[in-house]
């Protein structure tokens, strides 16, 4: 579904990923660990084309969507839940959901899942986005990224800073859309526990570059500590 081969990223004359390769297989949960500040949030950055500059190949359903721009990677099917959720606090929560629909191949919408998953949020359509706690605006940001219809959803930390009661809410929801949706999905995440429970394949980064992937199943503690132990 979405594989990275020998991908170079930069911001400005500062190389952040060094031939990066790794692949997430269709309707896998892969997640991308590491320590903060080795370069996943710009990994997922530059699988969107967000960064200055880049050399490598971006493979998305066997087509290569390196030389696209960031709205054309979006429209070939990649969603992107970003760290911080980036939700518009003064649009409603109808209007920051359609937003995301920009990047739809149909009519704008918000997609037939999301009154199953987020019910708090269809009975608020009409709020300010600004006035949710942090866990809802995340689910507000998942909602948004939905709104997409994505075939690749690349989400960053999505349980930072969220209250300890909602947190197991969402990393279930995550789960949930890999499951009934079949949804493919990268997904950063410092919680090594979520990620052994919700991953079928990791990557681990240090300094910009791979040094270890394969099975969840083979993700060791001695891995885990040389990696991620501060």
């Amino acid at each position: 579904m979405l594989s990275l081969s020998n991908l170079n990223s930069f911001y400005g004359r500062s190389q952040a990923l060094h031939d990066v390769s790794m692949s997430a297989p269709s309707g896998t949960i892969l997640a991308v660990l590491g320590r903060n500040g080795v370069g996943k949030t710009t990994l997922l950055r530059s699988i969107l084309g967000l960064t200055d500059r880049q050399s490598g190949d971006v493979v998305l359903d066997g087509q290569n969507i390196s030389a696209d721009a960031t709205y054309r990677r979006a429209r070939a099917g990649i969603a992107y839940v970003p760290q911080g959720r980036m939700i518009i606090p003064d649009f409603t929560i109808r209007e920051n959901i359609l937003m995301g629909g920009f990047a739809a191949q149909g009519p704008r919408a918000i997609p037939e899942i999301v009154p199953k998953i987020f019910p708090y949020l269809m009975e608020n359509l009409d709020r300010p986005g600004g006035v949710l706690s942090g866990g809802q605006q995340q689910q507000l940001a998942i909602a948004r990224a939905l709104a997409s219809g994505p075939k690749v959803l690349l989400m960053d930390e999505p349980t930072e800073g969220i209250q300890p009661n909602i947190v197991e809410q969402i990393e279930d929801i995550i789960i949930r859309l890999n499951a009934e949706l079949g949804l493919t999905i990268l997904l950063v995440e410092q919680n090594v526990k979520f990620a052994r429970r919700a991953a079928q394949n990791f990557t681990m980064l240090e300094n910009g570059r791979v040094v270890a992937d394969g099975a969840i199943a083979d993700l060791t503690e001695e891995t885990v500590t040389k990696h991620m132990a501060i």
